[in-house]
């Protein structure tokens, strides 16, 4: 197999993203969620990652697991998938990864060599075919944020409370560092995805400090600093101060895009009106603070999801497209690879593993347990009484960080609710062997996946069209 290609150094200069020799370059690419830090919705089981690997582990025995794992991380993005993302005029994708594939609880502070292996692989294949990365913590020891992508089987975010946790991810970070200083392929590192420091005063100090750090090992990547309240809040950071060297990262989903409810685009949503020009106002509330510093703006998150193929999904998309290129901003779309409900690429309805878990897929739908893009629509009998019981007994209550109505979906759709399911999927896997598993994860790998054709047409239009991000000395 090729070596990977040498792209230029990237740095940031004012308010772009520039290569060794000053051109601009803006990173537009995918997110690679999935993967390295499994999702609910991507790969159809319920709850979070570490709980449903531990009921996996115990229905199938150890062989088979490790073989089900073995193919799946091999087989999820390949040589294939990095060409595929060239082909279509990307230049970067952001990987998601979780810190367990480097670190156990049960020994914090020994590092496995396995998990930068993997990193290894897969920034090589995009390197071969010009394509950059940014390594993104996702899950961090303790816990984040209080939702699923940070694997948090609770609400709470114990991150924030603990200096242990906060130093396992310095400790981390500076083994990254060290792995990938040497690395201009690799774009830049993106240390804490959607942080949520409820007291917004240890987020600010602990990236000063992890700035501090990875500088000692590391002067020269980028660091990408998401902002609290899941990548929406920038009001703790000092504007007169900005970290060198450093792009400040909103993620911006539009309502319409990620709503289970919503039907049309221009439209109302949930009793708000939504067009391009609403859209465009709530992307420049999101990247105010990069306005104010001067810094450059990169979209970390951001896309609709496609639970049908209706012309408004892309329309949407399209829009946010247009206003990112008008700005200048840099973008990562959300997500990569998935089973069909917002991936570029999809393991077939047909496929060995989607059959498999049809039954678990069919009751996450009906009592709506998956947060992104679910349906509550068939368990109002169990809501609407306990929302009515807290808007008469609570109405003061606003918990952190979106207030009383999600706060009770989070608990009861998808803990409560998750947890028996989690077990009902995890014996859907008793009695499987080490072929089956095998046979079962190989069905992410690109062959074995529907590419969302309209999708991939919208993206390199947009892309043929002028806003291929690339820098001139690629």
């Amino acid at each position: 197999m090729a070596a990977p290609a040498t792209l230029p150094w990237l740095r940031v200069d004012g308010d772009r993203i520039v290569a060794e020799a000053g051109t601009p370059v803006r990173l537009v690419g995918f997110g690679l969620g999935g993967w390295m830090n499994m999702e609910n919705f991507i790969t159809g089981y319920p709850g979070n990652e570490s709980a449903i690997r531990g009921l996996m582990r115990a229905a199938m025995g150890e062989e088979a697991y490790e073989a089900f794992f073995a193919e799946f991380l091999d087989g999820f993005f390949t040589d294939a998938d990095a060409a595929l993302l060239a082909e279509i005029g990307l230049n970067c994708v952001r990987i998601p990864v979780n810190y367990r594939h480097f670190e156990d609880d049960a020994a914090p502070f020994e590092l496995k060599e396995a998990g930068f292996a993997l990193l290894d692989r897969v920034i090589d294949a995009l390197a071969r075919h010009g394509v950059y990365s940014i390594i993104d913590l996702h899950a961090l020891p303790g816990r984040q944020n209080e939702h699923w992508h940070s694997d948090n089987p609770t609400h709470v975010a114990k991150f924030w409370q603990h200096r242990h946790f906060q130093d396992r991810v310095v400790h981390l970070w500076e083994a990254l560092a060290d792995r990938y200083k040497h690395r201009p392929e690799v774009a830049g590192y993106n240390p804490v995805n959607e942080p949520s420091d409820r007291t917004g005063q240890v987020l600010p100090v602990f990236y000063r400090r992890l700035e501090k750090a990875i500088r000692a090992i590391d002067n020269r990547h980028i660091l990408f600093l998401d902002g609290n309240k899941y990548s929406s809040d920038f009001s703790v950071f000092d504007p007169a101060d900005p970290l060198p060297n450093c792009v400040y990262t909103a993620h911006d989903y539009a309502l319409p895009g990620i709503a289970g409810d919503a039907t049309e685009y221009p439209g109302t949503v949930r009793g708000e009106h939504f067009d391009r020009g609403v859209v465009e106002q709530t992307f420049l509330r999101r990247t105010a603070f990069m306005r104010q510093t001067g810094t450059p703006i990169w979209i970390g998150e951001f896309g609709p999801v496609y639970p049908t193929e209706d012309e408004w999904r892309y329309q949407l998309l399209r829009d946010q497209l247009a206003i990112y290129q008008e700005y200048g901003a840099s973008w990562s779309l959300w997500t990569y690879k998935d089973i069909g409900l917002q991936g570029l690429a999809y393991a077939r309805p047909d496929s060995p593993y989607v059959r498999h878990v049809a039954p678990v897929l069919a009751a996450k739908a009906r009592l709506g347990v998956d947060s992104w893009a679910g349906r509550d629509i068939h368990i109002r009998d169990i809501l609407d009484p306990i929302e009515a019981l807290f808007d008469r007994e609570f109405p003061e209550y606003q918990p952190w960080p979106w207030g009383r109505k999600q706060h009770i979906a989070l608990l009861v759709r998808h803990i409560l609710l998750a947890e028996p399911l989690a077990q009902r999927y995890g014996e859907l896997f008793r009695g499987v062997g080490p072929e089956q598993a095998r046979t079962l994860a190989g069905s992410f790998r690109l062959e074995n996946c529907t590419i969302r054709t309209r999708l991939r047409d919208t993206l390199r239009d947009h892309l043929g069209g002028g806003d291929r991000g690339g820098s001139g000395e690629r």
